[in-house]
This record gives C-alpha cells, structure tokens and sequence, in this order.
C-alpha cells in the first residue's frame, strides 16, 4: 500500500484537470438534464460521470484507499466514515452544480486525502478559470504552483465575507443580514470555490450552516495551510472527528475569528 507521500498532489491534480477539460467544460452550456435528490439538491450526467472517472483513477493509485464521494447514498458515506481504516478519499466531483446547470461560472472539482482523521493532500481545481489550488499538510497552499497566502486583514468591519444565508438559523441569518459589523457578503454557489478564494486572498472569512464534509475537506486544509483558521461556529476543529455536516466558521485572521465567534454567540 502506498503512503501519503507516494501520492503527490501533481498526481492527482492531473486527475481533476482530466475531468474539468474533457468531462465538465464540454458539457457546460449544453442541454443539462437536471435530476432532484432528497435532500433538495441537484445533480447531473456530469457529476455522476465525474466522480464514476475519478474514483476509477484513484483506485489505480491504490486499491485499498476507501472512497466516500458527493453522489454515493448517505448510508454509503456514513459507512465510509464510520469504518474506514486510516484513510479514504473525499470527493466532490462538481461542487456548484446549481450554478453549472444555470450556466453561472462558479463551479470546481475537489478532492481530499483523509488518513487518520486529518486532511493530508488537497486539490481543487477550477476548469473555467484554469485555477488549480492544492495543499499538503505542512507545506502551504499554492494557486498554479505559486505559493498562496490569506489576507493580512484583522478589523471585522473591513472584511468581506462569503456567508450562506439559506442554511443558517434564523435569528442567525437576520443578525447577520441586519447587523452592520463587516464590510460586505458574497455567496458563490460554490464551497470548494470560497475556501480557495479565501486561501487566495479573495475575501476574510466564510460563514455556512452547514457544509457536507465533501465540501470542507479539501477546502479547510488549503485555507488552514493559507494563514487560515478554521472550525465550527465554536472554533473547534473540523478534523479529526469529522462528520457528514458541521457548520462552518472560518477567517483570514485569528482577530477576524475570534470577533466572529463573539457575534455568533450572541
């Protein structure tokens, strides 16, 4: 069995890169047949295709790697949580499905290495912009293979933030929306997308309700590896004792952070 080190991040960078040029962009734009899931999502061919190619191709990495991806059923990714044995892929094979069936620009492929709980490799690749943000445990986060860092940033009320509204409590989601504390608010439609633009220095902090572990996994290590800090609404550690959702708490900066939680829990 090879080890993380065996598996490098240009190796599965070409993975992504495969599937974003030659499964994802040629059908973007095209006629998208739609199908609803249960949970009030979406999905599409293109999804399915992607994740069935790029978990064929990491099996030929190594076999006994476990696989837990966005299209597999709930009882499948539970399993995989609760019984994988030191470490499984995480996958997101089309993150921004919405905004891809909507011909919106904001969709990425991501991909996590977990091995004993912790995020070890990450990748994210962005085929409409040709961004590939990728990550090791302990040696930083690159953009294209220049070494990235988050924003300087540390007042609140400069920031601009990434919050998803739709997902939060609502008292949550008043108070953020009526209180004037940070500068401005985006949402890309996208959670792999945030947390590389927040690794990029595109943005101070990232508030969801929410996120599935396929869409914090390869996210929270580049950003962490970035400057980032990152956890839940508490600041705990999304890693290791990770579960199929958490809400969502990160920031450039730890006077960002810190003034987050304090408004979070008020």
């Amino acid at each position: 069995m090879n080890k993380r080190s065996d598996i490098s991040t240009t190796i599965l960078a070409d993975i992504l890169k495969h599937a974003g040029k030659h499964i994802v962009l040629p059908a973007y734009k095209s006629s998208v047949v739609v199908t609803d899931k249960a949970d009030g999502s979406i999905v599409t061919e293109t999804d399915l295709s992607c994740q069935n190619y790029i978990q064929s191709e990491l099996a030929k990495l190594d076999s006994n790697i476990a696989f837990l991806g966005e299209e597999m059923t709930e009882e499948e990714q539970l399993s995989c949580l609760r019984n994988s044995i030191g470490s499984y892929w995480c996958l997101d094979p089309l993150d921004g499905t919405s905004n891809f069936a909507t011909n919106l620009p904001g969709f990425a492929l991501s991909l996590a290495l977990i091995e004993n709980g912790l995020v070890e490799q990450a990748c994210i690749y962005d085929p409409v912009r040709n961004e590939l943000f990728t990550a090791t445990r302990g040696s930083g986060a690159q953009l294209n293979g220049v070494v990235i860092t988050a924003s300087k940033e540390t007042v609140l009320s400069n920031a601009v933030g990434y919050i998803d509204f739709k997902r939060l409590e609502r008292d949550t989601s008043i108070k953020l929306a009526t209180d004037r504390f940070y500068r401005s608010q985006r949402n890309l439609g996208s959670c792999a997308l945030e947390w590389a633009w927040l690794a990029a220095g595109r943005g101070q902090f990232i508030i969801h309700g929410g996120e599935k572990v396929w869409d914090f996994s390869a996210g929270s290590l580049i950003a962490a590896e970035a400057g980032c800090f990152t956890g839940d609404f508490n600041g705990r550690p999304l890693f290791p004792d990770a579960g199929l959702s958490s809400p969502i708490l990160a920031a450039c900066s730890g006077p960002i952070h810190e003034s987050l939680k304090l408004q979070l829990s008020e």
